[in-house]
């Protein structure tokens, strides 16, 4: 006859509950993986195939009562982990969203928004065209195998405990997310700069001929100078956003990083092809 303990029972259920809630956290959060076009049953499949595959490979968790206020405390810093380590990379795609915000303001094509189903929101149509290049590229350059990657790695630098997580993580993420704006800024530079010599121009020719109107003649020139020069910066878009997926990366791994020991830098995602 077969017998185990209650300390047996729970470190089973443990040792497979909580990898898979850093894993759905890190799933619910990230780029495409969280997209509310993904369905729930997909996501929950694809994290209990993660967890299966991970589980037997990680430090074995201690066996505490999954009911019990320890047993929801880590169930609870699992997944704040995993959500955190998502968010960081999500924070990427809403930088270059930031920089669809501004070339379209800039360009005065601010009022063509519509409702975005992925962040519940009006967002502009640049904003959306360079989020929909942005996720081609970062399957393209596989960075979603590299987070899943990255979240494997955070088991062994942060092992499932019920310590409480250092207060580190959370002054890494507040830094991080001031990256939104250099970086949307930097991104949107050549439009914002093409943008302001054509209205300077547009000013000395109002100057010269005040008998224009400026309104007429304006918006058709503005809006077709910034649609050129994003039909010429986009086959130079690769280099920046790959730059900045790999910063993504490494602020995912460097959450779990602040509470456990430094593994030697993993390779930055390159382009294969």
């Amino acid at each position: 006859m077969i017998s185990f303990t209650t300390t047996e029972l729970y470190a089973w259920i443990g040792g497979l509950l909580w990898p898979l809630t850093r894993i759905l956290g890190l799933l619910a959060a990230a780029p495409v993986f969280g997209n509310t076009g993904v369905p729930q049953l997909i996501k929950l499949t694809l994290g209990v195939l993660l967890a299966a595959i991970v589980a037997p490979t990680i430090p074995s968790p201690p066996a505490v009562d999954p009911t019990s206020w320890a047993g929801l405390l880590i169930l609870g810093q699992e997944l704040l982990i995993g959500s955190a380590m998502g968010f960081a990379m999500r924070l990427v795609f809403a930088a270059v969203e930031f920089a669809g915000e501004l070339a379209s303001s800039t360009m005065g094509l601010g009022f063509a928004t519509f409702f975005d189903p992925g962040s519940a929101g009006r967002t502009s149509a640049i904003s959306q065209f360079l989020a929909l290049v942005a996720t081609m590229a970062f399957l393209a350059l596989n960075a979603h195998l590299v987070l899943i990657e990255a979240l494997v790695e955070s088991f062994f630098t942060l092992p499932i405990s019920a310590a409480p997580m250092s207060l580190a993580a959370p002054l890494e993420m507040v830094r991080w997310g001031g990256r939104i704006f250099s970086a949307g800024l930097q991104l949107s530079l050549p439009i914002v700069a093409a943008l302001l010599v054509t209205n300077i121009a547009l000013a000395i020719l109002t100057r010269a001929a005040p008998q224009l109107n400026l309104f007429g003649i304006g918006f058709p020139i503005t809006l077709g100078a910034g649609f050129l020069v994003i039909s010429l910066t986009l086959p130079y878009l690769g280099t920046p956003l790959q730059n900045l997926f790999n910063q993504g990366i490494e602020a995912s791994r460097r959450i779990p990083r602040t509470g456990g020991q430094r593994p030697p830098p993993a390779a930055p995602i390159t382009n294969s092809r």
